[in-house]
């Protein structure tokens, strides 16, 4: 790959340092960082590696010391992604792939692989809520017939760091502060900030987590990443690099912050709920996994280095193909049996799938198997039923806690003479690592094709449209106004201003802080010729559907059935569904009986509102401050509101006027619950959204 021009190597691995050349101090005798044996730490940002692009090394025992004191801070809850909420369901190929691997389970279109999928946020534990801003984790069992391959990805593309070495440090960091147990299952407080803004690498993924993505509709509206670059290897032990990336089919879609923060109040398990009741109501999720392929030469020609986990392939350059697709259908009969024990670990592979020497992944193949010996009791969390693969066992491997196989004889070793007809090894079927021939001297340091920390974060912030832009705006401004220091404040201002100018100054000026910005030099300047990439926005590529959605209808005693059933069949013919709400919850005059009441049911729960009131009911949710809220909750959220005649008052009363370009639409009329379905098939009425949110 062309290599970005640094001043120097030692610059360029300063920089992979917290503080870049900007913020180097220098270290007292008595303050030197050791391990837990007094060994005093030399380099605390990088693996130790052969070659500055080569293999982690197995030796690095500040790296294992490090991680597998992480892993074993807390039990049996997980660390990170401690909340999260799973299914059953299947893959299917969508052609033959033997032209890129020889794994058995992309190769027959006609077969189908059981898989397991767990959703979760990152840094809350589980019992925190579902809305946070926070990434996703996004995690795919698949229980083929050469055993377990696990796809354990995120719905981001890139993570916060490039190094395996300092993950401990950046969960610290967003985890609760530790002299006072808070923030919760939030990065809006000194400790995070005061970390990223010390590692210029992590800029690219602060633009993607103040994002619309870190708080998504919901799990079902989630695109899925692999995150970093693997290889497909063919049964001629050709090698493809290769990104996955997961698509669902009813598209990607996300709230509103005031949204997500009223959700978290009104539902704490909104999202669990949703994906329970679409699969429970046969609504089943559905993913495209899609792949970018390339080669040697490929990668070479790219700006940057295929092995930063901080880096995507923008699709433009290297467009998705479609592999195959997957449904999930059923729902786990017992919680902790199943999505509690669940046991991922992007180490287990499949002949025909391979690793590369990113050093952010060779921590986790470390820290994965270490971190479920801890939860889960021991060596044999591969028989608990949900991780026990479906092709058969055989191995020497014996005892240990709860060890659950009975296996006979006397023979627990190879080679043998003993046990003839007992497992060997097979060269032909067995897994082989790809040998990949880079190599050097061992080494901690950031190759310098690491360095750039800034143009993609610039190219995703041009990539969004102007209503994105202003979410971005709002979640910088929030988050580092919660921060206390003035100076963290600072220094990420001058972050801003190099990823892009426009950004820093909006948010500065929304802060109050315009002309304070500190000046951050980077090792690379920031490109400034990168296209944008159209693929990289929720809005931009958004689909015109309301599959999936709910939409909602506040009723009275008095109100027309007829009109009800007629918007219900409408609905079910898009794929989307009715709840009724009422002011109580038992059966009204007039034969309907409502699915919620209205204290519980505010409108930051559906997709779309209709109010469909009669006259007298109109009149008295007119002075129901509830009522009034779920009307002004729906326009500030910018859905798609109907109404009928009768709900004037009720729109009086909440400042809305009727404006179907607004997305206000009234269907009585002929054509008006067509009109109102194709504003709600818009996801959110961006037009309203200066009104109700002046631009910062």
């Amino acid at each position: 790959m062309r290599k970005p021009k640094a001043s120097s190597k030692a610059q360029a691995r300063s920089e992979a340092r917290p503080g870049g050349e900007t913020h180097q101090t220098t270290t007292s005798a008595d303050q030197t960082l050791t391990t837990n044996q007094g060994v005093p730490i030399s380099d605390n940002q990088n693996s130790l590696k052969s070659g500055a692009r080569g293999p982690t090394l197995l030796e690095d025992f500040v790296l294992r010391e490090k991680i597998q004191h992480f892993d074993h801070e807390r039990i049996p809850e997980r660390i990170v992604h401690a909340r999260g909420s799973g299914a059953h369901g299947y893959f299917q190929p969508l052609k033959n792939l033997s032209k890129l691997t020889k794994a058995a389970f992309l190769q027959d279109p006609k077969k189908t692989t059981k898989v397991f999928v767990r959703f979760s946020t990152v840094a809350g534990g589980a019992g925190s809520v579902d809305t946070p801003r926070d990434v996703r984790g996004f995690a795919v069992k698949f229980y083929t017939e050469e055993g377990n391959f696990d796809l354990v990805g995120n719905n981001i593309p890139v993570f916060f760091i490039q190094d395996a070495i300092k993950f401990p440090d950046l969960i610290h960091s967003v985890k609760m502060e530790p002299d006072r147990g808070f923030p919760q299952a939030a990065s809006a407080h000194d400790t995070f900030w005061d970390f990223v803004s010390l590692m210029p690498e992590s800029m690219h993924m602060l633009m993607w987590a103040m994002s619309d993505r870190a708080i998504p509709r919901s799990l079902r509206h989630i695109e899925g990443f692999g995150v970093h670059t693997f290889r497909l290897v063919n049964a001629q032990g050709e090698s493809t690099f290769v990104k996955f990336h997961w698509r669902p089919s009813i598209g990607a879609a996300s709230t509103l912050w005031d949204e997500a923060v009223k959700i978290a109040g009104a539902d704490p398990d909104y999202q669990r709920r949703d994906l329970w009741e679409a699969i429970d109501n046969g609504d089943y999720p559905e993913w495209t996994l899609a792949i970018q392929a390339f080669d040697q030469k490929t990668a070479d020609s790219l700006d940057f280095d295929i092995l930063d986990p901080t880096k995507i392939i923008p699709e433009e350059v290297i467009p998705l193909t479609p592999i195959g697709r997957m449904v999930l259908n059923e729902n786990p009969v017992n919680f902790f049996a199943e999505t509690e024990q669940v046991a991922f670990h992007p180490g287990h592979i499949v002949p025909g799938i391979d690793f590369t020497p990113d050093p952010l992944l060779a921590g986790r193949l470390h820290s994965y198997l270490d971190t479920q010996l801890s939860r889960l009791g021991g060596p044999n969390f591969h028989e608990i039923p949900i991780n026990r693969p479906v092709c058969p066992m055989r191995n020497f491997q014996r005892d240990g806690h709860m060890r659950m196989a009975v296996p006979p004889g006397r023979v627990a070793y190879e080679p043998n003479s003993l046990a003839p007809d007992s497992p060997r090894e097979n060269p032909t079927r067995g897994f082989t690592s790809f040998p990949d021939p880079t190599s050097g001297p061992k080494t901690r340091e950031r190759p310098e094709s690491f360095a750039d920390h800034y143009s993609q974060a610039r190219q995703f912030w041009r990539s969004m449209t102007p209503p994105e832009q202003g979410h971005i705006v709002n979640a910088f401004t929030f988050e580092l106004s919660k921060v206390v220091t003035p100076a963290i404040r600072k220094r990420m201002l001058g972050h801003l201003d190099l990823i892009e100018p426009e950004l820093g100054k909006r948010v500065a000026a929304a802060m109050g802080m315009v002309g304070e910005a500190e000046k951050i030099s980077p090792a690379v300047e920031p490109r400034d010729d990168l296209d944008p990439s159209p693929a990289l926005s929720i809005i931009g590529k958004a689909p015109r559907t309301i599959k999936g959605r709910t939409v909602a209808a506040l009723i009275t005693d008095g109100s027309d059935a007829a009109a009800v059933q007629k918007l219900r069949q409408a609905l079910k013919k898009e794929g989307a569904q009715l709840k009724l709400v009422a002011p109580k919850v038992g059966p009204l005059k007039g034969g309907l009986s409502p699915d919620m009441q209205l204290d519980g049911a505010p409108s930051v729960l559906f997709d779309a509102v209709v109010a469909l009131p009669s006259d007298g009911g109109a009149k008295e949710l007119a002075g129901v401050a509830a009522a009034i809220d779920w009307l002004r909750d729906a326009f500030g959220h910018l859905k798609a509101i109907g109404f009928n005649e009768a709900t004037a008052p009720m729109l009086s009363k909440a400042g809305i006027e009727a404006d179907s370009t607004m997305g206000i639409v009234a269907i009585d009329g002929k054509g008006g619950i067509e009109a109102f379905i194709g504003a709600a098939k818009q996801h959110k009425i961006w037009e309203r959204d200066k009104l109700v949110r002046p631009q910062r």
